[in-house]
């Protein structure tokens, strides 16, 4: 089998609740997602997608995608797109780093593989060990009124783990997350994301203040020191995100005691191969995980859903349903959300059919 044609599209997604803001005053109601067809000369084709959140978040931009998919694709044209990690290595000697722009052809190379083989791709990873799983919802940062208000909605929607949006101003961040706990039940899950935002000081005056609250405390600091120093100063449970991008820094902070959890976004480290790899070790070293993305639609809720449902039950803490906040949906038989929970797609490779007429002409095709 070899890669005959590469295909590269860019679509945007509009938010349906028409605004996503975060800390350091960064929003987005748009999004430009890339999604990328690989064609073969046995007539199988696999996609992947890659949706940056916006450019101010990691070391992602979309219009930066089509360049690295020029330079990679020219090298991979002609390579049998089942030799997954032939085909990273080959990317990995072209284009340093620039994990997003690889993602979706190693994303595509498993939807490949998995439908020659006729087996989803969560069997790739491992087999099935979820047919489906509870998701998150995120809250935008707004005041804490309308955050508490959010949280009440989404939880009737079937929701009961909740990521709100902090990292601004220490006080009203306490105050976010006091009123959210107001209008959670028993059960539900609190994480209180700052996405790096806070300065050291101010993450240690919203722990303190928290002490006796039932929340988690996610991506305090945007450097690994200063998480580090407010993990030793908070019992609260502690996720590290941002600071976690690859194997080293996991084994860094695991060795260091750094984290109870760690987030892996699938773009971040550059695709399936080395999330699986990363969502392994976490296994080995009982890490529970939250496995998403930056942001996506169809395809990339299918692609997370195939690394959540190869992920053992005990270390999986969550994950969220990309595609139930855009208003574009490009394949129809894409897991949706129901009860708050997804399934994990059946049918092979990833398991869902991409709607070749939404993705209008490719942006650019190598062939």
């Amino acid at each position: 089998m070899k890669i005959t044609r590469l295909d590269l599209y860019q679509i945007p997604y509009r938010l349906l609740d028409h605004r996503y803001a975060w800390s350091g005053g960064h929003a987005v109601s748009t999004f430009l997602t890339t999604i990328v067809k690989i064609s073969t000369d046995t007539g199988i084709a696999g996609y992947g997608e890659v949706c940056p959140l916006g450019s101010a978040y990691m070391d992602a931009f979309a219009r930066g995608v089509p360049a690295g998919f020029q330079e990679l694709g020219e090298v991979i044209l002609g390579r049998d797109p089942s030799r997954i990690r032939e085909l990273n290595s080959i990317m990995d000697a072209t284009l340093g780093g620039h994990h997003y722009a690889k993602s979706p052809i190693d994303i595509a190379a498993w939807d490949i593989l998995g439908r020659s083989t006729g087996v989803p791709v969560s069997t790739l990873l491992g087999g099935r060990t979820m047919d489906s799983y509870p998701l998150y919802r995120a809250i935008s940062q707004q005041s804490p009124a309308e955050m508490a208000a959010d949280v009440s909605r989404f939880r009737a929607e079937g929701y009961r783990r909740f990521q709100l949006k902090v990292g601004g101003e220490p006080d009203q961040d306490v105050e976010r997350v006091k009123r959210v706990r107001n209008v959670l039940q028993s059960g539900d899950v609190l994480v209180a994301d700052a996405n790096t935002g806070w300065l050291s000081h101010e993450a240690l005056r919203v722990v303190r203040a928290l002490a006796d609250d039932d929340v988690y405390i996610e991506a305090p600091c945007a450097g690994y020191e200063e998480c580090l120093r407010v993990r030793r100063n908070t019992n609260l449970p502690f996720v590290l995100d941002e600071v976690i991008t690859g194997v080293l820094p996991l084994v860094r902070a695991y060795q260091d005691g750094a984290m109870d959890l760690v987030n892996i976004k699938i773009s971040r480290v550059g695709g399936l191969t080395r999330a699986a790899q990363l969502r392994n070790l976490c296994e080995s070293l009982g890490i529970a995980m939250t496995l998403e993305d930056s942001w996506g639609g169809d395809v990339t809720t299918a692609t997370i859903a195939h690394l959540v449902g190869s992920t053992q039950p005990r270390y999986f803490f969550t994950s969220t349903d990309f595609n139930s906040y855009n208003d574009i949906h490009l394949a129809p038989d894409a897991p949706r959300r129901v009860e708050g929970r997804l399934a994990v797609p059946a049918g092979p490779g990833l398991g869902i059919s991409v709607d070749e007429q939404q993705l209008g002409k490719p942006l650019l095709t190598i062939s």
